[in-house]
């Protein structure tokens, strides 16, 4: 029997590996994800997020390892998800509308009536680092207020602290950043 050959082994199907992933086989997440990466980074680059597609796939995995005690095989395994990636873009898509919007009144608070240089200033401020020199209290209640869309009162019990003191402190973060902005304008 010299002519007949081993079969190979047949590699697990998604819902199999879906299976032994409810029971925390990290192996088996392994092979999951080896197996569907490429192709949800594919799905987010065409989605136009060819910039965030490996954090958007990456946190595609992360719910599929938090939803796999709750996994039942009604559709084909992809339909789920791309179910689970399409709520990560959604996600993503509202936390930059979000970010966009903060971008946009905070430009807007700024005074107007300056020096030919404020417009200057204004295209090379950088959000980002204007938060980065908050303190930690009032960077969290702005991204909470502004890139989450919590309102006061949901901060508040977030942060176990008054609704007064949000406000408080959303009202110094403002007052900061403008400070920031002023500095930055008077260079």
């Amino acid at each position: 029997m010299s002519g007949m050959t081993t079969p190979e082994p047949l590699e697990p199907d998604d819902v199999a590996l879906m299976a032994r992933i409810r029971h925390e086989d990290p192996d088996a997440f392994q092979r999951l994800v080896e197996r569907h990466q490429r192709a949800l980074l594919n799905f987010f680059a065409r989605m136009g997020a060819s910039n965030h597609s490996e954090d958007l796939a990456q946190e595609t995995f992360v719910r599929l390892w938090n939803y796999r005690k709750k996994y039942k095989p009604k559709a084909k395994f992809t339909t789920f998800l791309y179910t689970l990636a399409r709520h990560a873009w959604l996600d993503h898509l509202r936390k930059h509308t979000r970010f966009q919007l903060f971008a946009q009144r905070y430009r807007e608070e700024m005074p107007t009536s300056t020096s030919g240089g404020l417009d200057r200033v204004r295209r090379e401020l950088d959000i980002q680092d204007a938060l980065n020199q908050l303190t930690p209290k009032l960077r969290e209640v702005l991204v909470l207020a502004v890139l989450q869309g919590l309102n006061y009162r949901e901060i508040a019990r977030v942060l176990h602290v008054p609704v007064g003191t949000v406000k408080s402190r959303v009202f110094n973060a403002l007052a900061t950043l403008r400070r920031i902005y002023h500095e930055k304008d008077a260079r």
